[in-house]
């Protein structure tokens, strides 16, 4: 199996190539906040935590193959009911659209996954409410704004460990930012994530890594097995990690080849006329994100 993708790598020379200037410093830290599990899984109640975007048919496009859609970002924290069914996309972030079409939920929001393990006695309980947090470049932001409201509305619904379920790069550190919190509150975490580098760099308690295209860090879309492995693997690590930075990977592989690792953000394989249209469709992308957040936005239990 090859290495990972170097997320952090790619990223600094892609925007460089577009002309963005001086590369973005991502969060690093070097002590690591780490709770072990206050009771066994069987006995715990389980929130989870998600980058995704509740669809807004106003919107635009956000459905399987979208193109990038900053207007459906959303900008400030969310919550909706897990007794519920949600309809949230990822069509706002930056996942590898040249190698999956974002088809199947069940591969970014596996609260159906949560609750099967629920109705199965492998958790207690999942929390009442779901939270979801805005990816923001600004880190402040995240630890000042979104991270005590998300850690606050944990603690309310009486979590004992969060799951964290990332989508696109930034998606990786806020959530990272985010487990740490959660973890200096008391709350056990696990991120679920599909860009180890990003995580690893910030600095985690427990991460399932899956070697899989951006979007699917909760398993390969249309396959429940994939999916059921992946979720169960995460919980095994929040049971057997000892200590802060524990990693686990996935065992499972996303294709026969992994040539699809050469491709995203990845600027010596595009043509100089692709880097001036990728340029052009970045700063349109990012009008549309402005415009978007001056306009209405979904509220803390908005969800229902």
């Amino acid at each position: 199996m090859t290495a990972p993708i170097p997320y952090l790598e790619r990223i600094r020379s892609y925007y460089q190539a577009l002309g963005y200037g001086a590369p973005y410093e991502w969060a690093h830290y070097a002590g690591v906040p780490f709770q072990p599990l206050a009771k066994p899984l069987s006995r715990s109640r389980v929130a989870l935590i998600t980058t995704a975007a509740p669809f807004q048919p106003t919107l635009g496009d956000q459905g399987p193959g979208a193109a990038y859609n900053g207007k459906a970002k959303f900008h400030s924290v969310y919550s909706g009911h897990c007794a519920l069914d949600h309809d949230l996309r990822i069509s706002h972030v930056a996942i590898d659209r040249q190698h999956t079409t974002a088809a199947d939920p069940g591969t970014w929001f596996p609260l159906p996954a949560l609750r099967r393990c629920a109705a199965a006695g492998r958790i207690g309980s999942v929390a009442a409410r779901f939270h979801g947090a805005p990816t923001r470049r600004s880190q402040r932001e995240t630890l000042q704004v979104d991270g005590p409201q998300i850690v606050a509305l944990c603690q309310a619904d009486g979590a004992d460990v969060a799951i964290l379920v990332p989508n696109c790069p930034v998606c990786h550190q806020t959530v990272s930012l985010l487990a740490r919190l959660l973890e200096q509150s008391g709350i056990a975490t696990v991120v679920m994530g599909c860009a180890r580098d990003i995580v690893e760099h910030v600095g985690v308690p427990r991460l399932l890594f899956s070697d899989f295209p951006l979007g699917n860090s909760a398993g390969r879309p249309h396959d429940s097995e994939s999916q059921t492995v992946t979720l169960e693997s995460a919980l095994r690590l929040l049971e057997t990690a000892q200590a802060a930075r524990s990693t686990m990977q996935s065992p499972m592989r996303w294709s026969v080849s992994d040539d699809w690792k050469l491709d995203y953000a990845n600027i010596e394989r595009l043509a100089p006329q692709e880097i001036e249209r990728r340029r052009a469709e970045f700063d349109l992308g990012k009008q549309d994100a402005k415009l978007g957040r001056a306009g209405p936005d979904i509220g803390p239990g908005n969800l229902g």
